[in-house]
């Protein structure tokens, strides 16, 4: 590796601190934060602004905000990104940590469709493959999904599909218990599904968000009923809010575990 260039990395530093607060800082409070001489802060701030990477902030004189480079560099960045690529990575990574299935998808209409597909190393595992369909209301994922669209356009897509049809014995069909559903995942921040899917799979799912907060996808973790336990519902809900967290964060979300 070569050598780190120290002008560089002080104005990447600067940058980075405008992740922090309000996003607005003065040059006093720069210096305080990185405990550079002032002159060299001042130096770095000029050229900075020079080239539109921080700007002006409006109303508070002397302090500085992100510019527009800043945003044309996070757009070039965004447009880059392969959710399907980067869910397969973070899928693998969780599937090594647990050896389970998972699976990450997203939603389209009252359908999910699996995006990014790991296998368990066990024998007796789920069957499926990326690009598959299925309803959502069967699955965690879908329900994870789901319960994060406005209750507007939940009750949309529910009166567009006619009717909830049912993969298994254990599939919520009525429209009323999907609603109460989806209001314990939104206050749990996790689904789970109890054979609903599949009448010898459990599965928990978790959120995956982009930059903007929005949910764009769901991680799941598919786990044979034989090796299910209120425990290792625990452990994989965990391991399942870990996963989406990662991959929520290599799409630009900023955000907490959940």
């Amino acid at each position: 590796m070569g050598r780190l260039v120290p002008a560089v990395t002080r104005a990447l530093d600067i940058l980075e601190l405008f992740l922090e607060g309000d996003g607005t800082l003065s040059a006093p409070e720069i210096t305080r934060k990185l405990q550079l001489p002032r002159t060299t802060v001042h130096e770095l701030l000029t050229t900075l602004a020079a080239r539109s990477y921080l700007v002006p902030a409006p109303g508070r004189p002397g302090h500085y905000r992100l510019g527009v480079r800043t945003y044309q560099l996070g757009s070039r960045y965004a447009e880059q990104l392969d959710l399907a690529a980067e869910g397969q990575q973070v899928a693998r990574e969780v599937a090594e940590t647990c050896d389970e299935t998972v699976h990450v998808a997203i939603l389209e209409d009252l359908d999910v469709i699996y995006i990014a597909k790991v296998d368990s190393i066990h024998a007796v595992r789920m069957v499926s493959a990326a690009g598959r369909r299925l309803p959502a209301h069967c699955t965690a994922v879908g329900k994870m999904l789901l319960a994060a669209l406005p209750a507007d356009e939940l009750d949309l897509r529910i009166e567009e599909a006619g009717r909830l049809d049912a993969m298994t014995h254990h599939s919520i069909t009525d429209p009323e218990a999907l609603r109460s559903a989806l209001a314990v995942v939104r206050e749990r921040g996790i689904a789970v599904e109890h054979r609903e899917s599949n009448p010898d799979v459990n599965c928990v799912a978790a959120p995956v968000r982009d930059g903007t907060g929005r949910v764009v996808a769901a991680l799941s973790i598919s786990v044979p009923v034989i090796r299910w336990s209120e425990q290792r519902e625990a452990e994989l809900a965990e391991l399942a809010a870990k996963g989406a967290c990662d991959l929520s964060v290599r799409l630009g979300h900023r955000g907490g575990h959940r």
